[in-house]
């Protein structure tokens, strides 16, 4: 297998998000967004299948000897380095012509995601993070910053993001995150992996939820992580395979894990 540098992969992988922004910026609010429903009854659009088509179009010649994952087309391949691509998160906000959803391209290798890139265009925001390289913010094609977690330390001070009442509630965890709103000083739904980044960014302390699959949190792991997160399973395991998400600023992930266990279950 070819050895190549992380920065030379962060790289293909910008490059890779901005390819998709122009495949996907182009059918947003299109009059004629071809829209299906897939096997478990979620939307696909044209937009989704186009983008991932185009970036395992681009991955097979720049990195032949690579896995990859993608939701709308599987897996292929069985290397050690694999691709995870979700062409659209938040498909259900983009056809309804919501601005809050992003393409996710991440790098894992042995199963750990060691790189993530969340581009946004319609908020005029992309967000990455590799292992060792920092997490970063660009907004309107300006410089990037780089990203650092809050400081709060106290759950009376955090501010939750918890995307959905649905999906905790068909989880069977309403109860948890009930016991976490009366806990925290600020809650509120901001959706899609707009939380995370707001994690990573500082601006909110905790963010989960439930229903998510690998291609859901490959790209938010490294992200949050490398802003000086914590990111797990909403029981703490470590990981992608387990379900479900809690980012938090790291300060606060242990006493919102300890919440959740004393919650008396329903």
């Amino acid at each position: 297998m070819t050895d190549f540098r992380l920065d030379d992969d962060l790289a293909l992988a910008l490059a890779l998000a901005g390819e998709a922004d122009l495949i996907s910026l182009d059918r947003y609010r299109s009059v004629d967004l071809e829209i299906s429903a897939k096997p478990d009854r979620t939307p696909v659009t044209d937009a989704d299948r186009r983008i991932e088509s185009r970036i395992r179009e681009r991955l097979e010649g720049s990195r032949p000897g690579d896995a990859l994952l993608g939701e709308e087309f599987g897996a292929l391949g069985d290397s050690s380095r694999q691709w995870i691509v979700d062409p659209i998160d938040g498909t259900a906000n983009f056809l309804r012509g919501v601005p809050v959803w992003a393409t996710l391209i991440a790098l894992a290798v042995d199963g750990v995601p060691v790189l993530g890139v969340v581009s946004a265009p319609a908020l005029g925001r992309r967000w990455w993070g590799a292992e060792g390289h920092g997490a970063w913010l660009q907004e309107h094609g300006g410089e990037p910053r780089r990203l650092a977690v809050s400081g709060v330390t106290q759950l009376a001070d955090a501010s939750v993001s918890y995307n959905s009442l649905k999906g905790w509630d068909e989880a069977g965890r309403i109860e948890d995150l009930l016991a976490l709103t009366r806990s925290v000083w600020r809650t509120r739904a901001y959706g899609e992996v707009w939380s995370y980044m707001m994690v990573a960014e500082g601006t909110v302390d905790i963010a989960g939820e439930f229903d998510l699959k690998p291609w859901d949190m490959a790209a938010v792991a490294p992200i949050v992580t490398e802003a000086g997160g914590r990111f797990s399973s909403v029981d703490g395991e470590p990981g992608i395979e387990h379900g479900s998400a809690l980012a938090t600023n790291g300060h606060l992930h242990d006493a919102v894990l300890g919440v959740f266990r004393a919650t008396p279950e329903a």
